[in-house]
């Protein structure tokens, strides 16, 4: 039998109704760019289908690829997803949707214009894995290129500074108003948790995009790519 290759576009999981429904919008505007590829639902916590149960049930001539519905590396990818993919011949793991200069520029439009003087707290879900951090370092340069404002990359757990922190921070050296801007899919926990941290304004998360369907298609493609090289 031919084998197919199937993408599974595995999220972290939410009981956010609104951020599941943004999730499941993500899957569906994949499948619409590629049409005839199966693109399977998964997550790592929170909702099922588990990852590890979706890997297992495929069947023997599918071959998979495993795209991160995620915005950096961290234990979800180094361990949860690394797991599941090991698991099973014929499957493999793409990279996770950022960091990505288009995403800078996403996030950008997300904060619109801002009144002079202030500051903006780049706002991450956060990672105990040390190199999870520099990629939003990056992110942060390359959004700083495009904003007046002065820029500080926080977390919302696992690292620091926290979002909160952050906030105070730029107050305390004299911006005159603090914006955050979500890097964030979906709305959840953590989004719900940046209108907490004391700042004027709190941009969107990512989604709705087009763009993060572009990504997610391109680290399948780079996967497989990756996969037949010599």
């Amino acid at each position: 039998m031919e084998h197919e290759t199937v993408m599974i576009a595995c999220a972290h999981g939410t009981n956010n109704a609104e951020g599941q429904r943004r999730i499941n919008a993500l899957r569906a505007d994949i499948a619409l760019l590629r049409p005839g590829l199966t693109v399977l639902e998964a997550y790592v916590d929170v909702q099922e289908p588990a990852l590890p149960d979706v890997v297992a049930g495929l069947a023997a001539h599918v071959h998979a690829v495993v795209v991160p519905l995620l915005l950096t590396v961290g234990f979800h990818v180094q361990v949860d997803i690394a797991d599941a993919v090991a698991s099973r011949a014929n499957t493999l793991a793409a990279a996770p949707l950022g960091p990505d200069p288009r995403l800078a520029k996403l996030l950008d439009k997300r904060l619109g214009t801002l009144p002079a003087g202030w500051g903006i707290v780049l706002a991450a879900a956060g990672s105990s894995r040390p190199e999870a951090a520099e990629p939003i370092e990056v992110l942060a340069a390359d959004l700083a290129v495009r904003r007046p404002e002065r820029i500080v990359a926080a977390y919302g757990a696992s690292a620091r500074p926290s979002v909160p922190d952050a906030v105070a921070q730029l107050r305390d050296d004299g911006a005159a108003g603090v914006a955050v801007a979500s890097y964030l899919l979906s709305p959840g926990y953590f989004h719900d948790q940046l209108s907490l941290a004391g700042a004027d304004q709190v941009a969107p998360p990512l989604l709705p995009s087009r763009l993060l369907a572009e990504l997610a298609l391109e680290h399948f493609d780079t996967a497989l790519l990756r996969n037949v090289a010599p």
